[in-house]
C-alpha cells in the first residue's frame, strides 16, 4: 500500500490560526509518500531515507520516547477510536516537501501515516479525509499539549484551497483554480521559537491586558481603538498586525469564493499580507525579502513569506509567467519550485 499527501502554503491568515482566527490555505503539488508491507510480528519499522534514519518500536510499547513522537501518537489516537492492530508493518517514508521550511512537511507525513495505518488495521474504518485531518490534529497537537492550530492537518488531508475557521469550527472549499505559484526555499533555518514568542505569547498577553477593561473582547472582534489607552507601543503594533491580517483575509475570502478569479487582486492581497508580516510582526529576513522583490520585478502578481518565518520559504503568485519568476528567485539565491493546487491525501 502507498499513501501520498501534499504539503501546503498559507495564503492568508499566517500567524493567526493559533489565536483562533480563520485561515485560507492551499495544498501544493509537492507530496510525501508512505509505503508499507505487513509483518508477522508486532514490530513497527519506519525507514526515513531522506534523513538517514530508521525508527523501530513495538505495538505493545507506545509510551513516548521523545518529543513529538508522532508515529506512536497516531497509533494511540487510532486505537482510542476503536482500531485494532494485531500485526506490525515496515514502512518507508520519502518526501519532496522541503523540511522545516514552512510548508507542512511534518503534518503531511502525520496525515499520510494515519491514512496508512487506518487502512492496515484489522478493522479498517471508512474514514473520510476530514476525519483523517481531525485525527492528525489530535495526534500532532493535542497529544503533546501544543498550542498549534488546525491549518496544516486539514489542508494536507483535504487538498485544494480551503477556508478554515476554528471558532466556530467551519471548513469551506474555495476556488482552487489559481494557476501556478513559485515556491522559493531560502535554505535559511527558521527562528521558530523566538518568533512564536513575539507573535503568539506576546499577543496572548496583550489580549489578557485588554480583557481587564473589555471582558468580552477577543481576537475576532478587537479593533485598533481598543488599545489606545491600555497598550504600550509594542502591543499596539501587535494589535494593528492582528486586525490588518484579519481584514486582509476577509477581502481574500470574497475573492476566492468567486467562480471567476481576479488574479491581480489576489496577488495584491498576498503582497499586502506580507507587508504586515514583514513590517509589523517582523518575521521576514533580508534574503526572503530580496527573493520576493526579485519575483515581483519578474512579473509575479504578489508574494509572501510562508510559515512561521525567520527563514524557510516564500512563494510568489505567477499564473502566467512562472518560469520567469522561478529564474528570478533562483538568481537571488533561492531554490525555486513551480507548484500548483493539489488533491489531498490519497491511496496511490
Amino acid at each position: 500500500m502507498k499513501i501520498t499527501t501534499p504539503g501546503r502554503i498559507c495564503l492568508f491568515g499566517e500567524h493567526q490560526d493559533y489565536l483562533g482566527l480563520p485561515i485560507i490555505a492551499l495544498a501544493i503539488s509537492l507530496r510525501s509518500s508512505i509505503s508499507a508491507i505487513e509483518r508477522n510480528d508486532k514490530k513497527i519499522i519506519v525507514n526515513l531515507p531522506d534523513v538517514n534514519q530508521v525508527e523501530e518500536f513495538s505495538l505493545n510499547e507506545l509510551n513516548y520516547s521523545k518529543d513529538r513522537d508522532y508515529f506512536k501518537s497516531a497509533i494511540k489516537v487510532c486505537k482510542k477510536k476503536g482500531l485494532i492492530f494485531s500485526k506490525g508493518f515496515e514502512s518507508t517514508i520519502e518526501s519532496s516537501i522541503p523540511i522545516q521550511a514552512g510548508v507542512s512537511s511534518s503534518s503531511s507525513i502525520v496525515v499520510g501515516w494515519i491514512k496508512l495505518i487506518s487502512n492496515l488495521a484489522d478493522n479498517p474504518p471508512n474514514w473520510d479525509n476530514e476525519t483523517i485531518g481531525k485525527l492528525a490534529y489530535e495526534a500532532e497537537v493535542q497529544e503533546f499539549d501544543e498550542p498549534g492550530g488546525m491549518m496544516d492537518q486539514y489542508t494536507t488531508a483535504l487538498g485544494g484551497c480551503i477556508y478554515l475557521s476554528q471558532t466556530p469550527f467551519f471548513i469551506k472549499k474555495l476556488n482552487s483554480g489559481l494557476g501556478a505559484f513559485v515556491l522559493g526555499d531560502s535554505n535559511q533555518s527558521k527562528d521558530t521559537l523566538n518568533i512564536l514568542k513575539r507573535c503568539r505569547e506576546d499577543r496572548l498577553a496583550m489580549m489578557k491586558k485588554l480583557n481587564s477593561q473589555y471582558p468580552e473582547l477577543n481576537f475576532i472582534n478587537c479593533n485598533f481603538e481598543h488599545g489606545n489607552s491600555l497598550l504600550n507601543h509594542h502591543e499596539q503594533v501587535l494589535l494593528e498586525a492582528t486586525v490588518k491580517n484579519r481584514e486582509i483575509l476577509i477581502q481574500a475570502m470574497k475573492e476566492l469564493d468567486k467562480s471567476k478569479l481576479n488574479h491581480n487582486k489576489i496577488g495584491e492581497l498576498l503582497s499586502e499580507h506580507h507587508g504586515v508580516l514583514k513590517n509589523l510582526l517582523k518575521i521576514s529576513t533580508n534574503k526572503i525579502d530580496n527573493m520576493i522583490k526579485a519575483s515581483i520585478d519578474a512579473g509575479a502578481l504578489g508574494a509572501k513569506i510562508s510559515g512561521s518565518g525567520g527563514g524557510g520559504c516564500m512563494f510568489a503568485y505567477a499564473p502566467e509567467n512562472a518560469m520567469d519568476v522561478a529564474r528570478a528567485i533562483s538568481d537571488s539565491g533561492g531554490h525555486a519550485i513551480i507548484i500548483h493546487s493539489e488533491d489531498g491525501t490519497r491511496i496511490d
